[in-house]
């Protein structure tokens, strides 16, 4: 009988347990189908409401007008992306059923007719994805780009994918990357264009004017003095007013003043006591009060602010993704208690909807059809940068490879056949295709009567064999997302946490900072054991960043930079090899013999100094002679330089430095030459670098030819930031001009002007 009426209960909890799991799939299920099929609105004003209302007024004006008309709760509805739950759930939903990035809609007003606006993530190639869009084209990371040294190509770039955003329906790109890396060990170094403030400038306002070209709203990031990844959330980065405005902050006030980006991305990390989402000194003294910027503010994704009512106070406009403190309680907190007034809502409202009504006016959506992604001249703008970032650091004659048949190349390395196009984070793109450095150089060898055999390494002595019995060895090493990029751990506490140590509390992490510079292991091992079997052998390294070649860069007879090359990447890769195409590529950064020349470095701390010499400042001052020097790179031809000529040699303060050299092609092929110009400080009073680069063009020239090449320095951008008077001042003093091939002594042409 008790066991009868056991039973009778345990199928009465069976049963009811079985309902409850019904009832969770089903809810489950509503969940996922909602996520994944939700409203896309349009990014455009109502011709029927705005457009007729406003026609021709200054969107100053409408943004205005339409914010008297706005409830409190509507205004704070402008300052965030999504609520959080519901936000949450979308991006997660579409991140791990259709692997793709979700529309976040911001600031939609349907009352007043006002449309959201979206964001893409989009260093190289469009993040978030349409219906019926599978991938996009995927172009080499930023810092291959700045190893370009080719700003016309970077603005090219950035138009195909603007438009291919634009396909998207996407409207805001949270592009370019512009941090300036000061140690390549930050994890983030790949988004970026070099170590060089100049570069990055010239860079970023490329990147701007090629997204802006076809109506996105570019937003330069992240804003600023982001250099260390792994302790981004809890870092406090000191720094002095002069190291600021001279070095972390030149290239960020020249992609505002001359790109004019619609928005601006706030940085996690505290600068001198105050969070960069909350640090007004960033946000309005210097970026509006100082630069006039006139658009828009937001947070980097996800704990971006942690004050609302500072976040007010600092000039902050919008908190992405979701809302998480600007909410109605902690902003009515504020006004309740005077720390805040309804001006100071009514102002932040008013400047984004200022800026971004200029893009919703313009409905030109119908231009930019989802036929047009991944387009033939787009796949071969992405070939194009792919080759012309390559760069080749040692060549003992053994590159180009020998175009003929009969051979057997052999392709080693884990990353070989490996799809690797650069970091899991905010800068990952969804690409059509991936060609591998296996399969560019089988497509490009096998119709060459050529075979192509591949080895992962794993094995030595397999390895080891199949390279002496060769013809070519194409050694291929480096790193993957797991090795470096952006620092993905959703838990401030646990990077607290690791900050405080000093050190990795082994909690499970994708990308961040290399502490060590060197190749992993397995890669050294290889290069050592494989080295010997073959003369006809060059190491390829993937990664975003300088590493330490110190073990193995004698004994190998070439070395080549290939980056994380794109979806392009594999044949990119086979047309340097074997001379369809020409390295051109220079280093964006210098590299050191010895780890302990670059300054220090340290991925876990909640607390660090940036000082005012780093990369080639730093190597110049010090009298260290780097391994590579900053803008150094081979080509499978010769260049000279001569006849550097001062136009002027005594200028005003308001006449800009102009100079002339003949660069000459004395080699037997055709190739491009980067034409790097510097301005030296020899006699300044006060502690100035050896020299700084304030210029470069990127030159083609034939075999045998010769061009005078003209560049050109204003005045202004000769000085130096003088933290007592407040003021930018140059000096009336002889300054040394350089012109050459590198950062080098022994690759710079020399001459001097005086300003009076």
């Amino acid at each position: 009988m008790a066991r009868s009426k056991f039973k009778r209960i345990a199928l009465k909890l069976l049963k009811w347990f079985g309902i409850t799991i019904a009832l969770i799939l089903v809810v489950l299920s509503i969940v996922v189908i909602v996520n994944l099929n939700y409203d896309r609105p349009s990014l455009y004003v109502s011709k029927e409401y705005l457009q007729k209302e406003y026609a021709g007024t200054d969107t100053q004006v409408i943004a205005q007008n339409l914010v008297a008309q706005m409830s409190l709760d509507e205004k704070i509805a402008q300052m965030y992306g999504e609520p959080y739950g519901s936000g949450m759930a979308k991006l997660a939903t579409n991140f791990l059923v259709k692997k793709r990035f979700a529309h976040i809609y911001v600031g939609e007003n349907e009352r007043l007719g006002i449309p959201p606006w979206v964001l893409s993530d989009g260093p190289r190639g469009a993040r978030v994805l349409g219906e019926d869009v599978e991938g996009v084209t995927t172009f080499p990371v930023g810092m291959a780009r700045g190893a370009s040294w080719n700003t016309d190509l970077e603005y090219r770039i950035n138009q195909v994918i603007a438009s291919e955003m634009r396909a998207n329906k996407v409207n805001y790109a949270a592009t370019p990357c512009i941090n300036l890396l000061r140690h390549p060990g930050w994890g983030r170094a790949q988004e970026t264009y070099g170590e060089d403030p100049w570069l990055l400038g010239e860079f970023g306002v490329a990147a701007v004017k090629g997204l802006e070209k076809h109506n996105v709203m570019a937003c330069p990031k992240h804003f600023a003095l982001n250099s260390i990844e792994n302790s981004r959330w809890v870092v406090d980065v000191e720094v002095d007013e002069r190291t600021l405005r001279e070095v972390y902050l030149p290239h960020f006030k020249k992609t505002v003043q001359e790109g004019k980006p619609a928005s601006i991305m706030s940085a996690y990390n505290s600068v001198n006591g105050e969070f960069c989402g909350s640090n007004k000194e960033l946000l309005t003294h210097i970026l509006r009060d100082d630069w006039g910027f006139e658009g828009f503010v937001t947070t980097d994704w996800l704990m971006g602010v942690y004050d609302g009512v500072k976040g007010v106070q600092a000039g902050l406009d919008v908190e992405m993704p979701f809302q998480q403190v600007y909410t109605p309680e902690v902003i009515q907190e504020g006004l309740d208690n005077g720390e805040i007034s309804k001006a100071d809502i009514d102002k932040i409202v008013t400047r984004s909807l200022t800026t971004r009504l200029k893009y919703a006016l313009v409905n030109d959506q119908v231009n930019y059809p989802t036929s047009d992604i991944g387009k033939p001249s787009s796949i071969a703008l992405a070939r194009e940068a792919a080759e012309e970032s390559m760069v080749l650091l040692k060549n003992e004659g053994v590159l180009p490879f020998k175009k003929q048949g009969g051979k057997t190349i052999a392709v080693i390395g884990r990353l070989a056949d490996l799809e690797n196009t650069g970091d899991r984070g905010s800068s990952d793109s969804t690409p059509l295709y991936v060609e591998t450095p296996f399969e560019g150089i089988k497509k490009q060898q096998e119709a060459q009567g050529n075979k192509v055999v591949l080895d992962d390494g794993s094995n030595l002595e397999r390895a080891k064999e199949l390279a002496q019995n060769a013809d070519e060895v194409i050694l291929v090493v480096g790193f993957t997302h797991e090795d470096e990029g952006e620092y993905i751990i959703f838990s401030r506490e646990q990077m607290e946490e690791a900050a405080e140590a000093g050190k990795s509390l082994g909690k499970v992490t994708i990308g961040g900072d290399r502490k060590d510079l060197s190749l992993l292991e397995q890669d050294e091992r290889l290069i050592k054991a494989l080295h010997p079997m073959n003369d006809d052998l060059v190491v390829v390294y993937v990664g975003g960043s300088a590493i330490d070649m110190s073990a193995w860069e004698d004994d190998v007879p070439a070395i080549l930079f290939s980056w994380y090359a794109g979806m392009e990447g594999g044949t990119a890769l086979a047309n340097i090899l074997y001379g369809d195409a020409n390295p051109s590529g220079k280093l964006p950064f210098s590299i050191a013999k010895e780890q302990k020349d670059y300054p220090p470095f340290t991925p876990y701390t909640k607390k660090f100094e940036y000082g005012y010499y780093h990369g080639y400042t730093l190597f110049d001052k010090k009298g260290t002679t780097p391994a590579y020097p900053f803008g150094y790179g081979l080509s499978y031809t010769d260049f000279a330089y001569d006849s550097l000529v001062v136009k002027t040699h005594e200028l005003s303060t308001t006449e800009p430095l102009e100079v002339e050299v003949n660069v000459s092609n004395t080699g037997a092929v055709d190739g491009k030459e980067v034409v790097q110009l510097y301005v030296g400080f020899s006699n300044s009073a006060v502690d100035r670098p050896v020299k700084l680069l304030r210029g470069f063009k990127k030159v083609h020239l034939k075999a045998g030819e010769t061009k005078k090449v003209m560049l050109d320095v204003p005045t202004k951008d000769l000085a130096w930031y003088n933290p007592d008077t407040k003021n930018w001042e140059v000096e009336n003093m002889a300054y040394e001009v350089y012109v050459g091939s590198s950062s080098a002594e022994g690759d710079l042409l020399q001459s001097t002007f005086v300003v009076k």
